[in-house]
């Protein structure tokens, strides 16, 4: 008999054998050990991920986050954080509430056709108008400019009455008013650019500055509550009211012009 075939050498292959299946077997375990740390690490990632991602969408944006903070009111403001914006002659028996979204298109085709009359009308002591903004258009799109422009009117208020009549004039203007469906308010610089047409804002740093920094970003906000919770019962723009009642063309698809308008105010001084 051979070495080869001798009980030593099979006791040795065998010893051999087992050893080779211990190491195989402490491979496999290790294996088993990193694919399963691997999955426990991957599901709590996934999970926090999607708990981040839970959170995000949670979050309030930057100007639902606005609705309960502090409040900067412009200059020539009164009444509950500023909301209260009256422009016009201390004589003028009657006051004309002009509702408006800065991005609304039948805004600017109001402003274009007939805001150099109500410009008139408030010289002349004819009425005063009270100015309520609303933001709902920002709501169909999730849009920021009617409220970043919204910002952009304080700062021009908080420097002068006629500021903020003229530069909502120049934001209106065929020029420079965007299609409702391009959100080109938001932009800072486009709102700043926009200003410098105005003389009393050219390259006035304090209001470039309010623009910059929001300083007037949650006044913004709460005149935009003051248009939602409105009780004159108006739910778009433009709209009129005086003494509680809405300003109505002749005709129910008859768009204001100067002639409308100067009718409809005259019967409602009358009234």
């Amino acid at each position: 008999m051979s070495k080869r075939n001798s009980q030593a050498a099979k006791t040795a292959a065998r010893e051999r054998l087992r050893q080779e299946r211990e190491r195989q077997a402490k491979r496999d375990k290790a294996r088993r050990q990193i694919i399963v740390a691997a999955s426990v690490v991957g599901v709590l990632a996934a999970a926090g991920g999607i708990g981040y991602a839970v959170v995000q969408m949670n979050k309030p944006s930057y100007w639902e986050g606005l609705k309960d903070a502090k409040v900067t009111a412009p200059a020539n403001t009164t009444g509950d954080k500023g909301t209260t914006v009256v422009i016009g002659k201390d004589t003028a028996k009657k006051t004309l509430k002009i509702y408006e979204d800065p991005r609304c298109p039948i805004c600017a085709q109001f402003e274009q056709g007939v805001g150099s009359t109500v410009k008139k009308d408030i010289d002349d002591g004819k009425f005063k108008i009270q100015f309520i903004g609303g933001t709902f258009i920002d709501r169909s799109d999730n849009g920021e400019g009617s409220k970043n422009a919204m910002s952009a009117l304080g700062a021009a208020l908080n420097v002068s009455p006629e500021a903020f009549l003229d530069y909502k004039s120049a934001l209106y203007s065929a020029q420079w008013h965007p299609d409702e469906q391009t959100d080109k308010f938001k932009d800072d610089s486009y709102l700043i650019k926009i200003a410098d047409t105005v003389p009393a804002l050219k390259n006035n740093t304090k209001f470039q500055d309010a623009v910059k920094k929001g300083t007037y970003d949650a006044w913004a906000m709460a005149m935009s509550k003051t248009f939602d919770t409105n009780k004159d019962g108006v739910t778009g723009t433009p709209s009129f009211v005086m003494d509680g009642k809405q300003l109505k063309t002749s005709n129910p698809n008859q768009p204001w012009t100067e002639a409308e308008f100067t009718k409809a105010v005259d019967a409602a001084l009358k009234g």
